[in-house]
């Protein structure tokens, strides 16, 4: 199945004086940023990747202000259309068996041996995030992994659920019912396939959700586990309904930043009352 759906490209050349800030003004645009050496560690590029084309002229202000802050030059932007691409076909063919810890994660056409004592999950990532080979999505198996070992949960919650892998694997390690949310609408049909291609359509509820905004997310409240795999701003934007949503003496799992984020996204969290556990 292609994808028919825009994206855009968005390209941003920069020292690494003004990094930090250009990269932070592009991410409102976006829903995904990455940063790359061009040549020397003086010298960057940041991707960011849309679902519109975005108003040229505004972006142009929030980079030049951003420029300003940092006593830098406005950069050289380029913006384009990416070509269709037939993502599901890719994703079948580039996705290999993975093993993160407990959790087993293979293509929906793997029919090779599952190891013994697994938590075997069976995904189609389609055109949503999350297949366990991006580190942010790995790092927050790992951490149910290591949870799982030490805590029983009742009722989760995956915010920005992508495919649904953490909700299947919350699912599946504490057979607890699981609310997987997101912005999303492609992304909750996803992550509802691959419910039933792993039989768990009674455990995993995909709902479409602006944050916690959504009945469907409020009325399971509270959550004794809550994972968001999310960027940096969108998590320190949404800390004090974290708070709120999870019970007391619940645990929330956060990933999806860069390191260089992590001091801020941990003091949006311990304002709202919030501990780190590790």
């Amino acid at each position: 199945m292609s994808d028919d759906s825009e994206t855009w490209r968005i390209e941003i050349a920069a020292n690494a004086k003004a990094v930090d800030a250009f990269e932070a003004a592009l991410e409102p645009w976006c829903g995904a940023v990455s940063r790359f050496i061009a040549g020397t560690e003086e010298d960057w590029r940041i991707e960011g990747y849309a679902e519109a084309k975005p108003d040229v002229k505004a972006l142009a202000a929030a980079l030049d202000a951003a420029a300003a802050a940092v006593g830098a030059s406005p950069p050289k932007t380029y913006i384009h259309r990416l070509a269709p691409r037939d993502w599901a076909a890719e994703n079948l063919t580039l996705f290999p068996p993975l093993r993160i810890g407990r959790y087993f994660i293979c293509p929906t056409h793997y029919r090779g041996a599952v190891p013994p004592g697994s938590v075997s999950l069976r995904l189609n990532p389609g055109a949503a995030f999350g297949s366990g080979e991006h580190a942010s999505t790995s790092g927050c198996l790992r951490a149910l992994d290591w949870l799982a070992r030490r805590r029983r949960f009742h009722k989760a919650l995956d915010l920005g659920c992508g495919s649904g892998i953490l909700a299947m694997a919350m699912a599946a390690t504490w057979r607890i019912g699981v609310v997987a949310a997101d912005l999303d609408q492609r992304a909750v049909m996803v992550a509802r396939d691959n419910a039933r291609l792993n039989q768990m359509t009674r455990l995993v509820g995909a709902v479409q959700s602006n944050g916690y905004r959504s009945s469907a997310v409020r009325r399971g409240a509270p959550y004794d586990l809550i994972v968001c795999n999310i960027l940096a701003n969108s998590l320190k934007a949404m800390a004090k309904d974290l708070g709120r949503h999870l019970s007391k003496n619940g645990v929330a799992v956060l990933s999806g930043f860069y390191a260089r984020d992590a001091a801020a996204v941990l003091a949006a969290h311990r304002a709202q009352g919030l501990r780190l556990m590790r």
